[in-house]
């Protein structure tokens, strides 16, 4: 099996990609629902959550309440990694644990939907591939303030939180360019997943980390073995 990275910038149509890669059969491991799933309430970044920005962020039903946090954290560098660093560990802990049974399932390739694949670079030396999901700076704009009702400081302040997306591009493998139709989108989508398909570094993959478990195990009970006979 392979990992291929999936990111662009905010409000560029990464989940739009993300949905049709789904909807065409492909494992995706999504960091943003993992995201929401690890703050649901009395989970411990939920908890350590409250402890560190207080009661004000949390609504009477006691889930978080996002906008506010938000808002918080995107206007404040230092919160905005006090909250990564509650939050990541959880995060990636639960994407190993995904990626290990899409492994054990046989699965050719798994998508890593990573809206911070560049800016925490945690796992980009697994990767075999990365794309990204791009469009133009006006139409990124437009997009997140219809999509989210922020004022356009709010969403510039947004955008200009994550690395540039030209910056971002230029580290990619593959590119969509997501400022076209539906189908001029899905047609891109299509033609990398059969190029991802027709792939066989999975084989290569295999047979290293095969034998290397095979070699793990070899020395096990080899080791067994000499303790028994001792």
């Amino acid at each position: 099996m392979f990992l291929v990275g999936l990111t662009g910038g905010i409000a560029t149509g990464k989940s739009t990609v993300s949905s049709m890669m789904k909807d065409m059969g492909v494992p995706v491991v999504d960091a943003d629902l993992i995201a929401r799933q690890i703050v649901e309430p009395g989970k411990r970044a939920w908890k350590k959550i409250r402890e560190v920005f207080g009661d004000e962020v949390f609504l009477d039903s006691g889930e978080i309440d996002r906008p506010k946090l938000g808002a918080i954290v995107f206007s404040d560098a230092e919160k905005r990694r006090a909250l990564n660093k509650i939050t990541h560990p959880d995060i990636y802990s639960e994407i190993r644990g995904q990626v290990l049974k899409h492994f054990l399932r046989g699965e050719q390739f798994v998508i890593l939907d990573l809206p911070l694949l560049y800016e925490s670079n945690k796992v980009s030396n697994y990767l075999y591939k990365t794309i990204v999901v791009s469009c133009d700076d006006e139409m990124q704009l437009e997009r997140l303030l219809e999509r989210n009702q922020y004022s356009e400081k709010e969403a510039i302040a947004r955008i200009e939180a994550q690395m540039p997306l030209e910056r971002k591009c230029q580290l990619a493998d593959i590119i969509i360019e997501n400022s076209g139709s539906i189908a001029e989108t899905r047609k891109q989508v299509e033609g990398i997943i059969k190029l991802l398909r027709s792939s066989n570094h999975h084989i290569y993959n295999r047979v290293l980390y095969g034998g290397f478990f095979i070699a793990l195990l070899a020395g096990i009970l080899v080791l067994v073995y000499w303790l028994c006979i001792r």
